[in-house]
């Protein structure tokens, strides 16, 4: 375990050498540049030292994402950019609906993967490392005593980190920084391990560094966790769906598989695997996933039927929160789709509309703008949620591409949050439409 950690962590390896008065230059083929003094390169891989904030760092590139490099002066182009010079280059993070990742290989896949892994994000020097010192970077399990988000880290990153977004990138220089801080503590390394797939998956949808450190984790060979679902998730966002489905048949049957099926384009399989589910005890979660799987499909009679049977579970036992929450979901789904059949941008005049739908924390407000007959803003006005991810800007830039609310898929890991934005811009539109 030591011996693979050190490995995958050769990018925060620090050097003291001084730059010279001439900085020397890497661009990148993602329009990254770096400057500093290029120490080493060879056919593989170019090495240059850059400072920031009174300290040096040694980073190495593999030469194919370096676009040009400059020494002494001279400049000179490795590889061109996409398109021409100033064009930029697909990004490997790029969903599967981008056609440079729909062809990947199983071992072009692996290699992204690892290649990716083992080198740091092209921000990475540009966040500090900030964290309250009083943290406890042994993160224990179970922590003990009562709930202190400036002493548990799992509190602190639920707390402070998940809801900003401006600290979201600091959180993960955090994790990867308690990886390092417990050597001798193979729970530890695991659990941040873990945590750091997640918060690349999530936070950032840098789904190559998500699988990488997934895997370092075991999870996808050696280990079941529900985490293996956004695993199969990453290799199918990065091009081989044949890798996702062959772990999906390893897994369990977890509830977040059933969106998955459904987004490959299985949603018989999604269904099956929803009604599985619910027989084995679980019908409010299975047949709300189903209804989401129908309802993106644009299967919409299918799925009000699937939140009408969420309706019919009481609420009641140990579970009666979570069951009533998936109530106040399905009804809004419901209401959701009837509005979508009934909208019509042309009957709505110019103007500035608000709606509310129920989010996960409480009510979510929205505000759309319509002008021309045309969708022209969509903006969240008010919330309470703490795990809301990108859901925030990513489903109103979506409403506005869609010019509608019909089609608009969720956020990963912000269902909730991006559905009720969903409704509550619904609503905000059907305020204004005119008979």
């Amino acid at each position: 375990m030591k011996r693979r950690v050190q490995a995958v962590v050769t990018f925060l390896v620090v050097s003291v050498a001084p730059l010279l008065c001439r900085a020397d230059v890497v661009e990148l083929l993602t329009g990254a540049k770096l400057q500093g003094k290029v120490t080493s390169r060879d056919a593989q891989h170019i090495a240059i030292e850059i400072t920031l904030g009174g300290r040096t760092y040694l980073r190495k590139y593999p030469v194919d994402r370096v676009h040009a490099v400059t020494v002494g002066g001279r400049r000179e182009v490795l590889h061109q950019k996409q398109g021409g010079e100033g064009a930029s280059r697909p990004d490997p993070r790029d969903p599967a609906g981008s056609q440079a990742a729909a062809r990947r290989s199983r071992a072009e896949i692996d290699a992204l993967i690892d290649r990716l892994g083992r080198t740091p994000p092209e921000w990475w020097d540009s966040v500090p490392l900030d964290y309250p010192k009083s943290l406890d970077l042994s993160w224990p399990a179970r922590p003990p005593g009562r709930w202190d988000n400036q002493k548990n880290v799992g509190q602190y990153l639920w707390d402070v980190i998940h809801p900003n977004p401006k600290k979201w990138r600091e959180g993960i220089r955090l994790v990867h920084h308690i990886l390092l801080s417990n050597e001798r503590q193979p729970a530890t390394r695991v659990r941040a391990m873990e945590t750091l797939g997640r918060m690349y998956y999530d936070l950032e949808q840098d789904y190559a560094r998500a699988a990488f450190w997934w895997r370092q984790a075991g999870i996808g060979s050696d280990r079941e966790s529900p985490s293996g679902v956004k695993l199969a998730a990453c290799y199918w966002k990065l091009g081989n769906q044949a890798m996702a489905v062959e772990l999906l048949e390893k897994l369990p049957g977890y509830a977040t598989a059933i969106k998955l099926w459904a987004d490959m384009g299985d949603t018989p399989r999604a269904l099956r695997l929803a009604e599985a589910l619910a027989q084995a005890g679980w019908p409010y979660l299975a047949y709300l996933y189903a209804g989401d799987a129908c309802r993106i499909q644009g299967r919409y009679r299918e799925a009000v039927q699937y939140y009408e049977k969420v309706l019919t579970v009481p609420v009641a036992g140990r579970g009666w929160k979570r069951i009533e929450q998936s109530h106040q979901r399905a009804r809004a789904n419901i209401e959701g789709i009837k509005i979508f059949d009934a909208l019509d941008l042309g009957r709505i005049p110019d103007g500035t509309y608000e709606g509310t739908s129920p989010a996960y924390a409480g009510p979510l407000g929205v505000r759309v703008v319509v002008a021309g007959g045309r969708i022209r803003s969509v903006e969240v006005t008010g919330h309470q949620e703490k795990q809301f991810y990108s859901a925030l800007t990513d489903t109103p830039k979506k409403i506005v591409e869609n010019q509608g609310v019909k089609g608009v898929d969720a956020v990963t890991g912000a269902t909730i949050t991006s559905e009720a934005i969903v409704n509550a811009a619904a609503r905000a539109l059907a305020s204004g439409m005119k008979d």
